[in-house]
């Protein structure tokens, strides 16, 4: 095969040359690495990425193609894609299309042909920062990720939200090994999701606990949440800045108390800032499928996948809320509950898709505190 010369070059500028292997043109997003050795059609369908330019660290992708079945939404939202190696061959049996015609039909930038591992351990230790992908000069490229707007301060969630409310009945029947029929949402407890970017996955789990699912746009106002008489609110992942999404922290302000309340990852950032808690940004984020996790009500240590650059910050939680969950490579928060109104949440990704199930138990823990407020 050939390939048209390509280049990532940082903020920094550190630049690495490789192959187009994407969309034609140029693109800017904050370069940034997951760990993960699966589930790069998950990664690229995650709204939470949006804005991003995302290095996989496994060293060749696309060997098992894509298929509709996987994307955790309708498109990918990732602002562009770096690879070691992109495989020409998609050899799986539910495969529809190879990778590389994936990124050229939704018009996504990607570069393969450079050393992840050198980019990994550059932002390892220098931080993730802006950078840009494209065929252009290197010094052209540079100006334009230095000129590029950072991720501190942007509020993404409307790039990523629904337009309109809307029903959601899906289970994971689907993938069951054991053939078992696809639960379907139509029951109660009746649950708001608020899309701040939620992945389908999420919206599966709810369903597979029994849930009726509404979900609704980011900027639906607490009044509306409560006039489709929830029986249980959502708030979900999301990409971007939770000090920039001023609307949301005021929705959830206006929620607490009233109905129990779940939040995941930027949900999870948007609760804590909501009782008076403060966010503040990572160096380098965790991302991956393999982040130990210790639940210290139980003592229990989870494998979690994850998938966020920001993060809340333990002392500004100090007599507002009890910290349930924390990372065991770096002591960060992972997980609060707020005793005065029974909202919990966690940063991490308990659905996960790709990765391990070890916290699937929290979405029957928030059933549960439907069923005990009644």
């Amino acid at each position: 095969m050939t390939h048209r010369p390509a280049y990532l070059v940082l903020a920094d500028g550190k630049h690495f040359e490789g192959h187009s292997v994407g969309a034609d043109g140029g693109t800017t997003g904050e370069v940034v690495f997951t760990t993960g050795m699966t589930g790069y059609q998950e990664v690229l369908t995650d709204p939470s990425y949006c804005g991003q330019l995302v290095t996989m660290t496994a060293p060749m992708m696309g060997n098992t193609g894509v298929n509709e079945a996987d994307a955790e939404t309708g498109r990918p939202f990732v602002s562009g894609f770096v690879m070691h190696e992109m495989s020409p061959v998609a050899s799986n049996y539910r495969s529809t299309s190879s990778l590389g015609d994936y990124l050229v039909k939704h018009g996504i930038v990607a570069i393969a042909g450079i050393d992840t591992r050198t980019l990994t351990r550059h932002i390892r230790d220098v931080g993730a920062q802006m950078a840009a992908i494209g065929t252009e000069d290197i010094a052209t490229l540079h100006d334009r990720a230095k000129a590029a707007p950072p991720m501190q301060g942007r509020d993404l969630t409307g790039e990523v939200t629904c337009a309109e409310a809307h029903p959601w009945t899906e289970g994971s029947g689907e993938w069951a090994l054991d053939g078992a029929k696809a639960k379907t949402g139509n029951g109660a407890p009746h649950v708001v999701t608020v899309d701040f970017g939620v992945k389908r996955n999420i919206l599966r789990c709810l369903v597979d606990v029994g849930c009726r699912v509404t979900v609704v746009p980011a900027t639906t106002s607490a009044e509306e949440i409560l006039a489709l008489s929830p029986d249980g609110i959502f708030l979900s992942n999301g990409p971007g800045d939770p000090a920039a999404v001023g609307h949301g922290v005021k929705t959830v302000t206006d929620l607490l108390g009233k109905k129990p309340l779940f939040g995941i990852c930027l949900g999870h950032q948007i609760l804590c800032r909501a009782i008076g808690g403060g966010t503040s940004k990572l160096k380098f984020g965790h991302r991956g499928l393999n982040q130990p996790v210790k639940d210290l009500f139980t003592g229990k240590v989870e494998v979690t996948s994850q998938n966020h650059g920001f993060v809340v910050d333990v002392p500004t939680l100090e007599g507002k809320a009890k910290m349930t969950h924390v990372h065991l490579n770096d002591g960060t928060c992972e997980g609060i509950e707020h005793p005065a109104s029974g909202a919990f949440s966690v940063q991490y990704h308990p659905e996960a898709s790709a990765g391990p199930h070890d916290s699937r138990y929290l979405f029957q823990r928030f059933v549960d505190a439907i069923q005990s407020a009644r």
